[in-house]
């Protein structure tokens, strides 16, 4: 390396921050585009406010004509913060969000156009908005998940849920994200029903409406880009105001975004483009990592440089990390590394069953000192119910860094609510009228709305057997569920919610539900098995009512928990960014991570599969020294399979020593000889008369199995892994020791 740079020592003296030789790199190139490769935990934001101190101090840039774009309003104010605080006596720079700087475009463009507009995101970016809650009354009724509610309800005759919101929201965003012209929507799939005709009637709506164009937070971006294309004069304006522009997180950018900074730079063409192709976790939601991939493309003159060294984790974390997402053949070939210390080995912990993971958590966690060092993170947001219901009873505060309230106003829930209320007085038709298609009473429309003229406020079943039509079974059917109805009374909240998902037929309403209208019977399951969770150990359908309220009043409030004394429940995808002493990744079964549709095409290296394999890794890389993966053999009284990560990762942490060749059973090392044989442990299995069908074991080259059959003329077994199913030769498995018994994790108390 050449002689230091003076500013760098001046740095050092004055705020103690020092470079390696990378980042240095990264500072002093200043002029014409750079691409910074950023590992996790390697200084990023560090280098990043260093170079723009550069560029002020030893440069001579003014400080008002450097732009610094961010993922979101929380990291652009998190790196104006750290900027003032190292560098108090320089002059403020611009930070914001790319959705700032679009409408401030957009915002001008139409002043100078003389049109008027109104935002309809904002007071509810991220929840519903109802008109007395709002600040401002006529906004609220202009909110843009109001809106699609009304013409979903319009296209379809039915009432939209939270989750098809959810799900037609992120369709629409996908859309205007990726840039797709109209032509081309149907080439992408949504689960909600009619949604393209929906983006359709939702976009002539909003240039139809009498109070101006109405604008949501992807229309600025959209319409930014399109006046930046058209305005040559407001172009150059925004190209003449900015000497240097600097992006961040720009794995997380979409096309649209990149297509605005494209043109911002155009001139000059001083971009610093920090990114981390292998933290690209968002293109459901419209992120382009490909250009990435191609920024030399669009910028043959570019440098790129490699900042691999991880300050964060111990030693063992960063090199079974970075073997981990050497799997994906989509990437820049970086190599993370550090120079810190092996810290405590990568546990991996395989469960029972599912119920036996909260558990477990619960105890391990009890034992640790400062729980704002330790995180537990899942793909699903379902998962964190479950935590919060356990964590609450064992006494372990907790700060939910995504809460999602949606769960507890979940129509699922409300459901089983309305089934228990139905056992304690089957009068009020109001309440029939809510679960009235969901049981196997089969009560139509028309025979609930001939129901509700009668006002003599007897049984409702009573009611529908004594004066409306009925057909024959449902005169047999309707006695049955009221008998069913009284004799849930009073029954603990567990027992009343198997009745009604079996007796009553509630599950296999759910399916027809999930046929007719493309819900996600997994979740609704889910759902489901989260409200058993919470019955389990109450008395009363009431305690388990009140259990809800209290834990919906706990959901919100642990909101206020961030920085204190509590364990952090996050989601992987909320989790990028952090750092926790103690991490624990849970849910790691197939269906989960990767999900179903991650696995559909069998192929590991899909770009739905390589996503997947990328968010597993920043869960990894959350970590600092104590890093544990939970698996577990049952969920929901079916089998589960670990994850095909998990396997990975087992393999990278104890590397079989040679390959078994499944045709000729021959005993083949990685250099030709014969290996020796491995040393045996407790679990080995030994003998063939110790194998038999269905049992669990763990084989060192594929990870854990189930056996199927152990039989055949070749003396073969099959055995059945995530990878696949596999027949081996019985004699070498035994010979070399390969298979071992996987006994579950028993859990005290």
């Amino acid at each position: 390396m050449q002689q230091e740079h003076p500013f760098f020592i001046r740095k050092k003296q004055q705020i103690a921050v020092h470079l390696n030789e990378v980042q240095q790199q990264a500072v002093l190139h200043t002029e014409g585009p750079l691409l910074l490769l950023a590992s996790p935990g390697s200084g990023k934001t560090t280098t990043l406010l260093m170079r723009i101190a550069y560029l002020i101090e030893e440069k001579g840039a003014q400080a008002s004509r450097i732009k610094a774009i961010t993922f979101s309003r929380a990291s652009a104010g998190d790196m104006k913060e750290r900027y003032q605080r190292f560098f108090p006596e320089l002059p403020p720079v611009d930070f914001s969000t790319i959705h700032s700087l679009a409408f401030e475009i957009m915002r001008e463009s139409f002043r100078i156009q003389g049109l008027s507009f109104q935002l309809i995101e904002g007071h509810g970016a991220n929840h519903d908005v109802e008109p007395r809650e709002a600040d401002d009354l006529a906004a609220s009724y202009l909110h843009k998940k109001l809106i699609l509610r009304d013409i979903f309800r319009a296209v379809t005759g039915e009432n939209i849920t939270d989750d098809q919101l959810e799900e037609l929201t992120t369709y629409i965003s996908y859309i205007k994200n990726k840039m797709i012209p109209e032509n081309k929507r149907s080439d992408v799939s949504c689960g909600v029903r009619h949604a393209e005709q929906i983006l359709s009637e939702y976009e002539k709506y909003k240039i139809k409406h009498p109070s101006g164009l109405l604008i949501d937070f992807d229309d600025m971006l959209t319409m930014a880009n399109d006046i930046l294309g058209k305005d040559a004069r407001l172009l150059r304006k925004y190209q003449q105001r900015y000497d240097y522009l600097l992006t961040d997180e720009s794995q997380d950018t979409s096309l649209v975004q990149h297509a605005i900074v494209e043109k911002l730079v155009a001139v000059h063409r001083n971009l610093c483009v920090v990114a981390d192709d292998d933290q690209s976790i968002y293109s459901w939601r419209g992120a382009e990592p490909s250009y990435l991939l191609e920024f030399q493309q669009k910028y043959p003159e570019a440098r790129i440089l490699y900042m691999e060294q991880n300050y964060r984790s111990s030693k063992n974390i960063v090199e079974t990390a970075n073997q981990f997402i050497q799997r994906n053949k989509s990437r820049y070939n970086k190599q993370m590394f550090t120079h810190n210390a092996e810290g405590q080995p990568i546990s991996i912990k395989l469960l029972p069953d599912y119920k036996q993971q909260t558990k477990y958590l619960v105890e391990e966690i009890r034992k640790l000192g400062n729980l704002g060092e330790v995180a537990v993170l899942y793909r699903n947001n379902a998962s964190s119910i479950d935590l919060m219901n356990q964590f609450d009873r064992a006494g372990i505060p907790f700060y939910m860094r995504d809460a999602d309230n949606r769960f507890f106003s979940h129509w699922v829930v409300q459901d089983i609510l309305n089934f228990m209320r139905m056992s304690y007085t089957d009068r009020r038709p109001e309440i029939l009228e809510a679960i009235h298609t969901k049981f196997n009473g089969y009560i139509t429309k028309q025979q609930m709305a001939a129901l509700k003229d009668i006002k003599n406020n007897e049984s409702v079943f009573d009611n529908l057997l004594n004066y409306v039509p009925l057909q024959d079974y449902q005169q047999r059917q309707l006695p049955q569920c009221k008998w069913i109805f009284e004799q849930m009374k009073g029954m603990p909240p567990l027992e009343a919610i198997d009745v009604i998902r079996t007796k009553l037929g509630y599950d296999k309403a759910l399916d027809k539900m999930c046929e007719r209208l493309g819900f996600r019977k997994e979740y609704l399951l889910g759902i489901l098995n989260s409200l058993e969770e919470i019955a389990d150990s109450l008395n009363t359908m009431e305690e388990f009512a009140q259990r809800l309220k209290h834990l919906e009043a706990l959901l919100k409030s642990s909101k206020s928990r961030k920085g204190q004394h509590a364990v952090t429940f996050s989601t992987f995808h909320s989790a990028k960014g952090l750092e926790f002493k103690h991490v624990y990744m849970i849910d790691l079964i197939n269906g989960i991570i990767p999900s179903k549709e991650d696995l559909k095409g069998g192929d590991r290296n899909g770009a739905l599969m390589e996503e997947a394999a990328r968010l597993f890794y920043v869960g990894m890389t959350r970590a600092k020294t104590q890093l544990e993966l939970l698996t577990y053999q049952q969920r929901e009284g079916e089998k589960a399979t670990e994850s095909l990560f998990l396997t990975e990762v087992r393999t990278i942490l104890h590397p079989p020593q040679l390959q078994v060749s499944l045709d000729s059973g021959r005993q083949i090392a990685s250099g030709g000889a014969v290996a020796a044989a491995p040393s045996m442990n407790a679990n080995t299995i030994r003998s063939a008369e110790e194998l038999s069908p269905g049992m669990q074991v763990l084989h060192r080259a594929f990870g854990s199995g189930e056996v199927i059959r152990v039989s055949g003329p070749a003396d073969l077994i099959e055995m059945r892994f995530a990878a696949g199913t596999k027949r081996l030769s019985v004699r070498t498995c035994l010979d070399m020791g390969l298979l071992e018994l996987l006994e579950p994790v028993e859990i005290s108390g």
